[in-house]
């Protein structure tokens, strides 16, 4: 008797593990479709969104995962918040370790500061609009990314020196790419 209620009920455990497991991955498989459909989409929008940057980008964020359309488009707008303040403070790390260098570098590195401090705030502004309504944000999207742009042109300015900001500029406008395509679309 005690012999077929363990095995009963080790059969309950059984058929719930694999329950949940094939739960888990049909949603897995379902947000991986998902943020595959979404970044085709935006990469025929933008072509100059790589299509592989974007699925890393949104599988990277936490949450993506499970996350519908407007969750995930949540998570690519706090995507695009974290690498912009993450470039801010590399760009103020950089004017601590630059005084005494080129005058004009030091500008620019001073206008990018303050575009991506403006850009930031307006992107906060912009994530607080979406969250409260499932859309919107544009502007604060539109913000950031026109901070990059103008921060990766101003460090054009410095014939021969390697553009410090290059790689980061760029992905804060992929990101905002990303971004835009969730708050237009939405």
């Amino acid at each position: 008797m005690r012999i077929s209620i363990v095995l009963f009920l080790l059969i309950i455990q059984l058929f719930l593990f694999l329950s949940f497991n094939v739960e888990s991955n049909s949603n897995s498989c379902c947000s991986r479709n998902l943020i595959e459909d979404v970044c085709k989409n935006f990469t025929q929008v933008d072509p100059t969104l790589r299509y592989k940057f974007c699925i890393d980008s949104l599988e990277a964020g936490p949450g993506s995962r499970c996350a519908n359309r407007t969750e995930l488009g949540l998570i690519a707008l706090n995507l695009l918040l974290n690498n912009a303040t993450d470039t801010q403070c590399y760009i103020k790390q950089l004017l601590g370790k630059s005084k005494g260098l080129n005058p004009i570098f030091w500008s620019n590195l001073e206008t990018c500061l303050e575009l991506y401090l403006s850009g930031i705030f307006q992107l906060k502004e912009g994530i607080r609009a979406y969250e409260s309504s499932g859309y919107g944000g544009v502007f604060g999207v539109s913000a950031i990314s026109w901070s990059g742009t103008r921060c990766k042109d101003s460090m054009k300015e410095n014939k021969g020196a390697v553009p410090p900001l290059k790689k980061r500029n760029n992905d804060v406008m992929h990101l905002s790419s990303i971004g835009f395509g969730f708050t237009f679309d939405e």
